[in-house]
Order: structure tokens, then C-alpha cells, then sequence
């Protein structure tokens, strides 16, 4: 009886310093999503909770400052920096250190603070004399009626940037004998084939080369989905499935998730990947799992498909509400999915809603609502090799 005790406690040991380990070697990152000046403060919005043990704040002289390292945190996109006046600079200042820069009078002190309300936010107080630069919004407003505004590019316009050489694969999840999920009568593998032609077909216009893992109703196998995209030597990997809840959830849960490849604790990120793996770890024993998750931790390219997630997700959603009210944002997740593992380039599985759930089960079989999707799709791609190139150039 000792001798167990004394092994499950060793196992015990053993157990906490996986646990620590992989803290220390993992951090958890997050991504500043939004910035925004409020009421005289700084709001800063973050991709998940936040950690405001993470601030380190001190103060730099000549000219006065307030500096505030971010630590464990990215930002989610270009956007985040702009829109907030003279006062405020907001930069990424190491790979996982975002610094938020604070001009003003010798005399501020400022105050910073993360709402009861929020894990997912952070609040910095800021000088009397700061103030937001005006939105595009506000700008058109003030043209006077007799002045023609002035032509800007639109964030959805084609790009400078040449994509001839950029190939795209589209992957259509399930196909064949693999039906995927099911609801009101309806089969993910045909909704998603539908709108991956449509994403095809918007990614062509920006002038990119695009291959379709499938363009009929036929099985593959998950492994050969991602070889396809290394033997076409493709830039990105976009695999597009559609969601599903058993029936007692029907009716409250919907929307649109983005997922990149990596190991997670979230219980419904796992769920969600185990649907999904279903397929391949049938009859699979907890070696070859232990194998499966191994390859998950070693996945190439994660930062990159992380941004490429967030990008993509950002798009679905502006295109989609400009039409639909109540288009519920997932927003952007992780999990060891393994039609993305062995992927030797950014590589991303787009979760388009639940076609479990009535109304967006109807949505998403609407031709106008899959072009606004692919659509998104296809500008997030677009938004994320030009910011890659963008800082090639720089």
C-alpha cells in the first residue's frame, strides 16, 4: 500500500513538472485585437483573457513617457496602431511584446486597470490633452456638399502585389461515403464544396492560381489533403468544414469559428477537433494518438496561421453583418486538427457556422450568404500576403 502511494505521488511529481514545463516552453499568447480612446482612456481589447500581470510600466525622460510592455501578447493585425492620435503609439516592440508609448505633461500619472467586467480588456488613463484622430466616417461627414470627395483604395480592392506565383489550395472538408455533419437534411460535405467553389472563384479575380483538394463529391483520406499542398508547393492551406451541436443545442449555438493548429485545453476546441479527427483516429490506439499529438506540438508555421486566422475571421465577419444581423463571431481558436498537422505552410480550418442551427443552417445554404463568405475568405487571404510582403519591403 505504501509502495502504491509512493508511486502515485512520483507520478504526481511527474505530472506537475510536465504541467510547469509546458507553461514555461508555451506561454500563453494572446493578440490585441482593438485599441480605442474612450472617456479620456486608453481601451485596449484583447483575442482572449488577458493576464495584467504581463504589464511592466516605467517612465522615460526627455521627453516625458509612459511606457507599458505588454508581455505575451501580439498584435492581431496593422489596424490596431492607427486612429489613435499623437499622444498614444502602439508597436510591436519584441516577437511576444507589444509596447503602448504615452506622451504628455511631466505632471500626468496615469492609472491602469482591468474592468471587473472583462478579462479581456485593459484600460490605461491618458493626459487631458489626448484625443483620437477622427474616424474615416466622421472625415466624410465634414465634406462640404459642393466638394466631390476624393477616391480612396478600398481595404478590399486588389492589391499592388502580383499573385501569379501564389498558389492557393482550397480543401472541401469530408466527400464520398463521409457525408460530415448533418442537419435538417442538409450535408456539410455539399455546403462546403459550394462554397469553396465561390472562394475559387473570388481568389481568381485577385489573380491567384488556385487548386481544389476535391471538386466533385469524393472521399480523401485527411493525410493527403496537406500532401496535395506540398506537392503543388502552395503558399496556404485553407481546409473549410461547417459545424454541428447535438440536438438538445441547436437552437443557442451558431457562428464562425477560425481555427489554426495547435494543442489546447479548451474544452470545446477539443470537442470540435475530435469531430473533425474522427475519421482518421478510428481505430487508432493511444500510441499512434500520443504520435498525433507529438506532431501537433512540432507543427510548422503556427505563428504564420495564426495571423492568417485572424485575418480571414476579421473578413467573414465585416462581410457578413454588412447584410445579416445577429452573425455571431466565433472568433479565432486553436486545436490539434489533423487535416493540419504535417502542413509545411500557413495553414488554417474554417469552421462557416452550424449547420445544426436552424437559421444559420438556412443562411448558410443561401447563395448570397456563401458569396459573402467566400468573399471574406478570400480578402483575408489577400489582407494577410500582403502584409507579409509589406514587411519583406520594409
Amino acid at each position: 500500500m505504501v509502495k502504491t502511494a509512493n508511486y502515485m505521488t512520483l507520478w504526481g511529481r511527474v505530472f506537475l513538472i510536465a504541467v510547469l514545463f509546458n507553461t514555461l516552453l508555451f506561454p500563453h499568447v494572446v493578440n490585441l485585437q482593438k485599441a480605442i480612446i474612450k472617456k479620456g482612456e486608453l481601451n485596449l481589447f484583447f483575442s482572449s483573457s488577458f493576464n495584467k500581470k504581463n504589464v511592466n510600466h516605467f517612465t522615460l525622460n526627455n521627453p516625458h513617457r509612459e511606457i507599458y510592455d505588454l508581455k505575451n501578447t501580439r498584435l492581431g493585425h496593422k489596424r490596431v496602431p492607427l486612429g489613435l492620435g499623437p499622444n498614444v503609439r502602439i508597436a510591436q516592440n519584441k516577437k511576444n511584446t507589444v509596447r503602448v508609448v504615452i506622451s504628455g505633461a511631466k505632471q500626468y500619472k496615469p492609472t491602469a486597470y482591468q474592468p471587473f467586467f472583462s478579462r479581456n480588456e485593459y484600460h490605461i488613463s491618458l493626459p487631458r490633452n489626448a484625443k483620437a484622430l477622427p474616424s474615416e466616417h466622421r472625415k466624410q461627414r465634414t465634406v462640404k456638399k459642393t466638394e466631390k470627395p476624393k477616391k480612396t483604395a478600398s481595404r478590399t480592392s486588389a492589391s499592388k502585389y502580383s499573385h501569379k506565383y501564389e498558389l492557393i489550395v482550397i480543401d472541401s472538408g469530408h466527400g464520398g461515403h463521409d457525408s460530415g455533419a448533418i442537419g435538417g437534411g442538409k450535408k456539410e460535405k455539399d455546403l462546403v464544396l459550394q462554397i469553396a467553389k465561390r472562394v475559387e472563384k473570388h481568389l481568381k479575380k485577385r489573380g491567384y492560381p488556385v487548386y481544389m483538394t476535391r471538386r466533385k463529391d469524393h472521399f480523401l483520406k485527411l493525410p493527403q489533403r496537406t500532401k496535395i499542398a506540398d506537392k503543388k508547393k502552395a503558399v496556404l492551406f485553407i481546409s473549410i468544414h461547417a459545424n454541428s451541436v447535438p440536438k438538445r443545442k441547436r437552437n443557442k449555438i451558431q457562428g464562425v469559428e477560425t481555427f489554426f493548429l495547435q494543442k489546447t485545453r479548451d474544452a470545446k476546441s477539443q470537442r470540435i477537433a475530435a469531430r473533425e479527427n474522427k475519421s482518421v483516429l478510428k481505430g487508432t490506439n493511444k500510441l499512434s494518438r500520443n504520435v498525433i499529438i507529438d506532431s501537433v506540438l512540432s507543427g510548422p508555421k503556427i505563428v504564420e496561421s495564426n495571423k492568417l486566422a485572424i485575418d480571414v475571421q476579421r473578413r467573414i465577419i465585416t462581410n457578413l453583418r454588412s447584410r445579416y444581423r445577429g452573425v455571431k463571431d466565433g472568433g479565432v481558436r486553436h486545436a490539434p486538427f489533423w487535416v493540419l498537422v504535417g502542413a509545411s505552410r500557413p495553414s488554417i480550418l474554417i469552421e462557416v457556422g452550424y449547420i445544426s442551427h436552424p437559421k444559420e443552417r438556412k443562411r448558410l445554404f443561401t447563395p448570397r450568404y456563401q458569396d459573402l463568405l467566400a468573399k471574406g475568405i478570400a480578402e483575408g487571404i489577400d489582407n494577410y500576403l500582403d502584409n507579409r510582403k509589406k514587411e519583406i519591403d520594409f
